[in-house]
């Protein structure tokens, strides 16, 4: 990825958008494979992102005594 998302958010959405340019199928080749490339990177730090949070989503809930989300007792 040329830099880091500003947040999960601002990832989610310019991956939208290269999704969208792909799709349209107006991309010459190189372009086409640089965006795809950044797809998969911006793909990737989103699912990192949504991980951490369910970490600590479930972190929370465990010291507060609640099933963790996955619903396996802690």
């Amino acid at each position: 990825m040329s830099q880091k998302p500003e947040n999960f958010e601002a990832a989610l959405k310019q991956l939208e958008t290269l999704v969208n340019q792909l799709e349209k199928g107006d991309l010459p080749l190189e372009e086409a494979l640089t965006a795809f490339k950044q797809g998969v990177e911006l793909t990737q730090y989103c699912q990192k992102t949504l991980q951490e949070a369910e970490e600590t989503v479930t972190q929370m809930m465990t010291q507060e005594g609640e099933v963790p989300l996955d619903g396996d007792p802690a």
